[in-house]
């Protein structure tokens, strides 16, 4: 007989009655009944219940093991009679009669309490995250992660991608967020970065004369942490393929990520057919956001026309001023109390805002704070923009464009989830499309791109060359589900001269991208294939499958808020001849500035 087991804990049914069998795993509870102990016995797969009768010679041990000590068993598998079973337990037919129980290891008091759901502050959680890691629904999660992962390079390769691996030691580069940067022992003064994403090597690749590529890629960004976004690093389902359209992309992948979130949906409905796209300005118009969560019915409409010369001068005034009007519609809010009303009014004001205005549609009356300046015809078009009705209302924003689609968007989902019109249950999938090419950055008082500068402008040389650049849009899209940005892609440009425009505008001489970019534009010059790509996030995508609103219950080892590795303490001090070997000194911030940021 195997010295630790012959089954795991969720394997054993009453086929087994009668067989001698072995089972290792930890104490998850214990019930004395007097002449008879009960120890729940479990390991990765599951539970059994073990019985110990008072007069077998191992009884003192099995009542002297601790919660979360690891045992070993051996006895007779036993049919339960029929007011014993347990149902709720996959090996609820049978119980284990113990013949002797080893101890393997002795687990000392337990800081977190493995065998409850009991809540524990994070601290504690990510410092014992090894015992966390032993909860059920954590477990699962962890589960339900690698299967995840293995179900998306299945689905990859089955439509022929390879997967490489790219470099992890590799150059800085401009993806928007700080490296992490590594000294080097051979080459005093110079230092590494990990990558923010695989993106040059995966088109590298593509020149390289691979067809179609992907990795688990892991991403490695200096950035604050947020509960959809890891301190330090994040997975990707990266993937860039060859002679393919922006079309092409999509028909692509949406095959896989609808498979995959079908596939572990668990009831919940999923997007049919072609994912909707959404123009960049259109999303920013009519949801107020570049990630706009379809499950949200209510729309956002540009009503400039309504107020412009009308009689409320506020609107009015900052029409003139460049400023635009935004209309939310709230479907079937007119019969909400007084106090819904104030609330949203007091909320806009925690946003930054004077306040938020609104109109109701009762009994064949337009009423509320902003009705009586607006004369019928004004009315009349309020509600053929909005498409609301009797019995619904609208609230409106006033700002410069940014600042109200930002307000309006928020407002949007705020109004939703009060009047409870969010659809439950359900993925909603879109991509947006036609991003800018380039934005004005007000700081620096110069053009800068606004998404990815190895982007292919749509229409080409000729757009960058005759064109404002702020008119001009990229070949690039991002894959929204439920609000959530699942990744960025594009359509990559692949012509030197190509390049070279494009950076100049940022504000690049070619010597400075010849020096900056050296891999990337040697390696256009001889001969790039057009070529596209994109990269789901795999720690949001498994975040909306497990149902969990924050990355850390989805991933094995985390840190926390501050970047910190409990369990490990990292980051930690180095020895002075570690520092030396890399030719590095270390010169601290006033310690006023460390504590802050403690």
């Amino acid at each position: 007989m195997h010295p630790y087991r012959t089954h795991n804990c969720s394997e054993l049914r009453v086929s087994h009655d009668g067989k001698t069998v072995r089972l290792s795993g930890w104490v998850h509870r214990k019930r004395d009944h007097g002449n008879l102990l009960f120890i729940d016995l479990r390991d990765h797969f599951g539970i059994t219940q073990c019985v110990v009768n008072c007069d077998d010679m191992d009884f003192k041990i099995a009542e002297g093991a601790k919660y979360e000590s690891v045992l070993t068993i051996t006895g007779k598998v036993v049919k339960r009679s029929s007011d014993t079973i347990n149902k709720d337990m996959e090996t609820g037919e049978i119980e284990l009669s113990v013949e002797s129980v080893k101890i393997e290891s002795t687990a000392d008091m337990l800081p977190i309490q493995v065998n409850s759901d009991k809540d524990f502050p994070e601290d504690t959680r990510l410092r014992y995250r090894f015992l966390d890691l032993r909860r059920e629904k954590m477990h699962k999660n962890i589960v339900l992660r690698s299967h995840i992962i293995s179900s998306m390079r299945r689905r990859m390769t089955d439509q022929g991608f390879l997967e490489i691996q790219t470099p992890i030691l590799t150059a800085s580069s401009p993806e928007g967020a700080r490296d992490f940067l590594v000294p080097s022992r051979l080459h005093p003064g110079k230092f590494y970065a990990l990558p923010q994403a695989p993106q040059m090597f995966k088109q590298l690749l593509m020149m390289g004369g691979f067809d179609k590529y992907f990795q688990i890629a892991p991403c490695f960004r200096d950035e604050d942490a947020r509960a959809d976004r890891s301190p330090g690093e994040f997975y990707q389902l990266d993937f860039e393929m060859a002679y393919v359209t922006q079309e092409d992309v999509f028909q692509i992948i949406e095959p896989v990520l609808r498979g995959l979130f079908e596939e572990f949906a668990n009831g919940r409905s999923v997007t049919e057919g072609a994912f909707p796209r959404i123009p960049y300005a259109e999303a920013m118009l009519t949801y107020g956001s570049d990630k706009p969560d379809l499950r949200n019915p209510l729309l956002i409409f540009d009503v400039a026309d309504v107020f412009a010369e009308s009689d409320f001068s506020i609107f009015a005034k900052a029409l003139k001023k460049g400023s635009v009007v935004r209309a939310i519609q709230a479907k079937g809010a007119a019969a909400q109390p007084r106090s819904f009303f104030d609330k949203m009014n007091k909320w806009a004001q925690k946003e930054g805002a004077p306040g938020i205005g609104y109109i109701t549609f009762v009994d064949g009356k337009a009423k509320g704070p902003i009705a009586k300046f607006l004369d019928e015809a004004r009315i009349a078009k309020l509600k053929e923009i909005t498409g609301m009705g009797e019995g619904d209302a609208v609230f409106f924003v006033c700002d410069k464009e940014n600042g109200a689609a930002k307000l309006s968007g928020h407002a949007r989902t705020r109004i939703a989830e009060e009047l409870d019109l969010i659809e439950k249950n359900c993925f909603k999938f879109c991509w947006v499309v036609d991003f800018p090419m380039f934005e004005y950055d007000e700081d620096r008082k110069c053009m800068d791109f606004s998404h990815n500068p190895f982007s292919m402008p749509q229409g080409g040389l000729e757009a960058l060359e005759n064109k404002d650049p702020l008119d001009i849009l990229a070949y690039q899209y991002d894959i929204v589900c439920n609000g959530i940005e699942l990744s960025s892609g594009a359509i990559r440009n692949h012509l030197p001269t190509v390049m070279y425009k494009a950076f100049s505008i940022a504000g690049y001489t070619q010597e400075e991208v010849e020096k900056e970019f050296s891999g990337m534009i040697n390696a256009l010059k001889f001969g790039a294939p057009p070529h596209g790509g994109s990269a789901p996030g795999v720690d949001r995508i498994v975040m909306l499958l497990a149902d969990e609103p924050n990355l850390r219950e989805i991933v094995a080892f985390p840190m926390n808020q501050k970047a910190e590795d409990l369990m490990m303490s990292a980051p930690s001090d180095v020895s002075v001849t570690q520092l030396e070997e890399l030719h590095i000194r270390v010169k601290l911030p006033p310690e006023d500035l460390i504590n802050q940021n403690k």
